[in-house]
């Protein structure tokens, strides 16, 4: 039977979960811990975490944060619990895909994600659900790949996605600011992370 889009995505995910620290362990150690740091301590109240993977982002919560991490993929949650056991921390981890949250309507204060936008299926329905689950005045927190603006270095990451995309399903050509405001966010900010192909992002439901 064909896998549809999602089901592709998962599979390759859970395919790579073994290895997926050591092939970002370069990009982590000169990067990306210190974003994730700075990031996920701006989160407070009832926090969610869209696409928790194997667990990176788990270190750096406020120790009293009531934390909620979900991902699509079982193999890369496994690692993310034992993260969580290692670390004596209370989180609840769950199966769920963000196109389809099981949770009700203003049910968290902060959502934080972290490179995951670039490899959910239907972005803008993904956002949607977020904004969703999200209180009147709550905040969604991330640190995304998104499409360079520049016009060479546009063409060029539209050129090379079908490689990450056919490795993994993560695409480097995601315009996730546009895709936010499709999906009902109004308030937005970001800055450059690195150059302009990685952002940090700030989106508040009205």
């Amino acid at each position: 039977m064909r896998m549809n889009k999602t089901e592709t995505i998962r599979h390759r995910y859970n395919r790579i979960a073994p290895i997926y620290n050591l092939l970002d362990a370069v990009m982590e150690a000169r990067m990306f811990k210190k974003e994730r740091t700075a990031l996920v301590q701006q989160a407070s109240g009832a926090i969610l975490e869209v696409g928790v993977g194997t667990g990176k982002n788990l270190p750096h919560y406020h120790k009293d944060a009531d934390l909620y991490g979900i991902d699509f993929s079982p193999r890369m949650l496994a690692k993310a619990e034992h993260i969580a056991r290692d670390l004596n921390t209370s989180v609840h981890l769950l199966e769920m895909d963000v196109q389809a949250l099981a949770f009700a309507d203003n049910s968290f204060d902060c959502v934080v994600t972290t490179c995951v936008f670039c490899s959910v299926p239907d972005p803008i329905k993904g956002l949607a659900e977020i904004h969703r689950v999200l209180k009147p005045g709550g905040q969604l927190l991330m640190l995304e790949h998104v499409r360079s603006d520049g016009a060479v270095k546009g063409k060029l990451m539209d050129w090379l996605n079908f490689i990450p995309v056919h490795l993994y399903g993560a695409n480097i050509n995601r315009r996730t600011l546009d895709n936010l405001h499709e999906a009902g966010f109004n308030r937005i900010e970001s800055s450059n992370a690195w150059s302009d192909i990685l952002k940090r992002i700030r989106a508040v439901k009205d």
